[in-house]
Formats: structure tokens, C-alpha cells, sequence
């Protein structure tokens, strides 16, 4: 069942999904409209899920799970991913990148592909301070406390110091 975001438990288990692009407002209006009614009918096992979705920075869509409420199974996860590669096909839009995604001067998010990391380091636009978005967050707890982290206190920190020319 869809609640809403904000009402759900700090231990609440979160999934981030990625979009390759910036999203317009009226597709993010579209992603709540399309995502609110597959929620609403979430369920693992028959037992309904409390859930709730929301975008961040017109490029994340974060889907978050009551797990006291109700566990997911593993095809209740892939109904998941289900309904962000729907919304992705329908969008023109893959939500399932992997690239560091980092804000670049003006508040712009970037997405920066894995093999051109080096590089960017190399050049200036990715530093220590850069600023990151952490995909890696699992709770609600952690994505109010680790969403947004100096690139160097995340994964990307193996690459300053020792990137070689």
C-alpha cells in the first residue's frame, strides 16, 4: 500500500535508481502518477507492502519499503525494477546507470561513466570535495544522512592520490 514518504520509519530499506539524464518537471509528475498506483498494489507473497517513492534532483527516483510492516521477497524486488524499466522504456530513460553522479558548478547534477573517472580527477572536475549523490544508501536513516558526501568519503575516493598520468 502507498503511504506517504515522510511517514515511513527511519530503518525503512531504500532503493535508488539512477536516471541517465536530467528529468523534466512534467516527467517527474509522470514517474509519482505511474509509481503511486504499482505501490499501491506492492505486494510480497500476497502481503501488501507499505511503500512510497519519491524523485530527488530531477534524477533519482528512491522506491522505500516499511520492512516491520512486511518483508519484500526477491520477486517483489523485480516487480520493482519492473516498474522503473516501464517507466524508463515509456521516458526514454535508463534508471539503471551506473555512473558517479556528482554536482558539478551551478548546482547541475553530472553523471560521470565509470572508465572516465581518471580522467575526470585528472582534469579538476572531480575532486576530494566534489560533492557526490551516495546510490549506495539502504535506509531512510542513511539517505537523510549520507545522500549527498565529499567524493572523498565515498567508493570514488580509491582514485585521488593515486591516479597516474
Amino acid at each position: 500500500m502507498y503511504t506517504n514518504f515522510d511517514s515511513l520509519p527511519d530503518d525503512a530499506r531504500v532503493w535508488v535508481y539512477q536516471a541517465n539524464r536530467s528529468l523534466t518537471d512534467a516527467e517527474v509528475a509522470q514517474i509519482r502518477a505511474s509509481l503511486e498506483p504499482a505501490l499501491n498494489g506492492w505486494a510480497a507473497h500476497g502481503q501488501p507492502l507499505r511503500a512510497s517513492a519519491q524523485v530527488l534532483a530531477n534524477r533519482f527516483v528512491v522506491i522505500a519499503v516499511d520492512e516491520g510492516y512486511s518483508l519484500p521477497s526477491g520477486c517483489s524486488i523485480d516487480a520493482s525494477t519492473h516498474y522503473l524499466k516501464q517507466i524508463g522504456q515509456q521516458l526514454s530513460v535508463d534508471f539503471f546507470d551506473r555512473s558517479a553522479a556528482y554536482e558539478a558548478p551551478g548546482g547541475v547534477v553530472e553523471n560521470l561513466p565509470l572508465p572516465k573517472i581518471k580522467e575526470a580527477v585528472l582534469d579538476g572536475r572531480l575532486t576530494p570535495e566534489t560533492t557526490v549523490f551516495n546510490t549506495l544508501v539502504s535506509t531512510k536513516a542513511d539517505l537523510a544522512a549520507n545522500w549527498l558526501k565529499p567524493a572523498s568519503q565515498t567508493w570514488l575516493n580509491r582514485y585521488f592520490g593515486r591516479v597516474i598520468a
